[in-house]
C-alpha cells in the first residue's frame, strides 16, 4: 500500500491498471486485481479527483457548489474541508481537515482511526467555537451531506457549498495541502503506531502554518495572514 499511496498521491487520474503498470517498472510483480484489492481497501479509485473517502449518501442533502469565479478576500471568507488517509503499518488512518482559503492557514484538523462520521465533527466544533467563515466548502460525502454536519453550519449562520460531482478543482486548495503534507513528510517514515502519525501531522501543521511562507500568498506564512487584521489576545485558535 505505501507504493500505491505515493504513486497515487503523485498522479491522482491514475487507475489501477496504471499504477501496476508503474509498479512493474519498479521491479514489482504484482497482477491488476492484487492492485485493484489494494485500492479499494485504501478508499481510492484512479477517477480525478482522487481518494473517495466519504460516499455519498443518496438519503442526505447535497448543495449547489457556489464558489465558481469567487475568490477569498478576507479571513473567514472561504473554507474548506476534506479527508484524506495516511498510511500506517498494516492499515490506515484518516485525517480531516479544515483550511481557510484566503490565507492557507490550517483551522482545524482530527485524526481517526476509522471513517466514522464523530472525527469530523469534532474537527468542525473546535473551528466554529472559535472563527466562522461565511462560506464552507465541501465534496458531497456522507460526512459532509449528513443532517448533523448541515444543521451545525445552518446554526452558525453558514453557508454551504459541494463540489460538483467529479470536479476535484473545487476544492484544490486543501487537495494540494494533502499532497504536500504527503510528500513532505509523511512519506519520510513507516509509521507503526497511531501516535507516531499524530505527533508528525501536528509537527507538520505547526510548521506550515506559523514558519512556513506561502507562494500563493506573497511569500507570507498562512498564520501572519490570517490574524494579520486580530489583536494579540485574540489569537487563540487550538489546532488539536
Amino acid at each position: 500500500m505505501h507504493l500505491i499511496d505515493e504513486i497515487y498521491t503523485r498522479w491522482p487520474h491514475y487507475g489501477y491498471r496504471r499504477i501496476r503498470g508503474v509498479l512493474r517498472d519498479m521491479g514489482y510483480v504484482v497482477n491488476k486485481k492484487r492492485v485493484l484489492r489494494l485500492m479499494r481497501r485504501m478508499g481510492i479509485a484512479g477517477l480525478f479527483p482522487g481518494p473517495n473517502l466519504s460516499k455519498r449518501n443518496h438519503q442526505h442533502h447535497t448543495y449547489p457548489y457556489l464558489l465558481r469565479g469567487v475568490k477569498a478576500e478576507r479571513p473567514d471568507h472561504i473554507w474548506g474541508i476534506d479527508i484524506t488517509y495516511i498510511r500506517i503499518k498494516g492499515s490506515l488512518m484518516y485525517l480531516v481537515a479544515i483550511i481557510n482559503w484566503y490565507s492557507r492557514y490550517v483551522v482545524s484538523w482530527e485524526l481517526s482511526q476509522t471513517l466514522e462520521r464523530s472525527f469530523v465533527m469534532r474537527a468542525l466544533k473546535k473551528a466554529l467555537a472559535v472563527r466562522k467563515p461565511e462560506i464552507i466548502n465541501s465534496d458531497q460525502g456522507s460526512h459532509f451531506t449528513c443532517s448533523e454536519y448541515i444543521e451545525l453550519l445552518k446554526s452558525n449562520g453558514i453557508q454551504i457549498s459541494m463540489d460538483g460531482k467529479g470536479r476535484a478543482t473545487d476544492n484544490a486548495i486543501t487537495e494540494r495541502f494533502f499532497r504536500n503534507l504527503k510528500w513532505e513528510k509523511i512519506y519520510y517514515e513507516e509509521y507503526r503506531k497511531p501516535r507516531e502519525v499524530y505527533r508528525a501531522v501536528r509537527t507538520y501543521i505547526d510548521e506550515y502554518n506559523y514558519e512556513r511562507p506561502h507562494q500563493a500568498i506573497g511569500h507570507q506564512k498562512p498564520a501572519d495572514l490570517y490574524f494579520g487584521q486580530l489583536k494579540p489576545a485574540e489569537i487563540t485558535l487550538a489546532t488539536t
